[in-house]
């Protein structure tokens, strides 16, 4: 069992097609992601995850000869940006694609699917694969 990165996708510049209109919509894609952030719960499989703030308020830091530069917005510019995540226990590649299709179908987003290993002090206190 190894654990998998599934990174949620949103549209920069405007809402994603699909994306929540009204405050009816809004409640309909909450309650499709709780079911799923349930789902993933019961089954062992939910790790953590998380949303992010908007890419106004990302800040990129990069040191330059000891210096920080630091500029406004997302590392690169693209059509999309990386708007949550979510950090699951899966059996094999074909299990975390699985629970990247339902993730997809819950919030009419693009997900990434991606091993992932916890290093450093995240490793030390995060719940392993199987235990």
């Amino acid at each position: 069992m190894g654990q998998y990165l599934l990174s949620t996708h949103a549209a920069t510049g405007g809402a994603p097609q699909g994306a929540p209109t009204s405050p009816e919509q809004m409640q309909e894609f909450m309650a499709r992601v709780i079911a799923l952030e349930a789902e993933m719960d019961e089954t062992g499989t939910f790790v953590f995850g998380g949303a992010l703030a908007g890419i106004d308020a990302a800040t990129v830091v990069q040191d330059r000869a000891g210096e920080a530069l630091l500029t406004d917005g997302p590392y690169v510019e693209a059509k999309e940006h990386i708007a949550g995540f979510y950090i699951i226990n899966a059996a094999d590649l074909d299990e975390a694609l699985a629970w990247g299709r339902k993730a997809a179908a819950a919030t009419n987003h693009a997900i990434e699917v991606r091993p992932f290993h916890a290093t450093g002090k995240v490793a030390d206190h995060m719940p392993q694969a199987g235990a």
